[in-house]
Order: structure tokens, then C-alpha cells, then sequence
């Protein structure tokens, strides 16, 4: 069994397939985010996912995972820490001048946005199922979950 983690420097291919999967990820629940008009939408959600592709495929490509058996985990980290702050951004937004308080939205947006991240490291390591499926399960989280919250 072929080892998953492992890409050839000239498998352009394989790169490609990875990149452009990741792309539709965060195409797809960037485009859920769009139509209900939240401020991180289709461009936002595709350039984090395909941000954490590349991320991914870097260490991949540059022979890390030999040289430092944890460099993956390392990366990952990184990344997670990285969009939190972009989710802390979403999250957190000045308030109005009547209340004089700091009001939280957006809890829902930041965590698609890590969403996107997580599945776009999943495309980087090439585990398209793993994608798939959890592109699916978010796209229904979204969509069906915010109808039962309105009953």
C-alpha cells in the first residue's frame, strides 16, 4: 500500500488534483457562507483551504517528512493557529455607538473558516475522502442544523 503522505517532486498531477480539490472545498462552503450574505464567503473560504493545501504539500515536497517525522503535525498546528486568528477576526467586531459594548458574531462563520482549513489540509495529504465526506457533513451542518435552530 502506497504510503499517502508521499508525493514525487514531477507528479504534477497529483499536485494538481490536490490544489483543485481543495479549492472546491472551500468553494463549497464558501458559497453556502456567500448566499447567506456572511462576510467570509467563496473567496475566503477557497483561499484558506487551498492555503492549507499548500501548506501541506510544502513539507510534502521538500522531503520534511524524512528528514522530521513530525514536521506534518508541526504544520498543521500552525495553520489551526493561524486561521484562529482569522476566525478571532470574523468573531469579533466593533460595536455601535448606542450600546457601548462589544457584540459576538459570527461564531459560526469562523468555525466554517477552520472547517475549510482542516479539509484543505486533508486535500494536501491527498485523503479525498476524508474530504468529501467532511465537505458533505459541513454543507448539512449549515444547511439543515440552521432550520431545526429556527424552530
Amino acid at each position: 500500500m502506497p504510503n499517502t503522505y508521499y508525493l514525487a517532486t514531477n507528479d504534477w498531477l497529483n499536485i494538481s488534483f490536490r490544489l483543485c480539490f481543495a479549492l472546491v472545498i472551500g468553494a463549497i462552503i464558501g458559497l453556502e457562507r456567500q448566499t447567506r450574505h456572511k462576510p467570509a464567503g467563496l473567496r475566503t473560504h477557497m483561499l484558506v483551504s487551498f492555503s492549507s493545501a499548500v501548506f501541506t504539500l510544502i513539507i510534502m515536497q521538500t522531503g520534511g517528512l524524512q528528514t522530521s517525522p513530525d514536521a506534518i503535525s508541526r504544520v498543521i498546528q500552525g495553520i489551526a493557529a493561524g486561521v484562529g486568528f482569522l476566525g478571532a477576526g470574523e468573531i469579533v467586531r466593533q460595536s455601535t455607538q448606542e450600546s457601548q459594548k462589544l457584540k459576538v458574531h459570527g461564531l459560526t462563520s469562523a468555525a466554517a473558516i477552520w472547517v475549510s482549513a482542516a479539509l484543505g489540509i486533508a486535500a494536501g495529504c491527498g485523503l479525498w475522502q476524508l474530504g468529501l465526506i467532511g465537505v458533505l457533513l459541513t454543507f448539512l451542518i449549515l444547511n439543515v442544523f440552521k432550520r431545526l435552530e429556527k424552530r
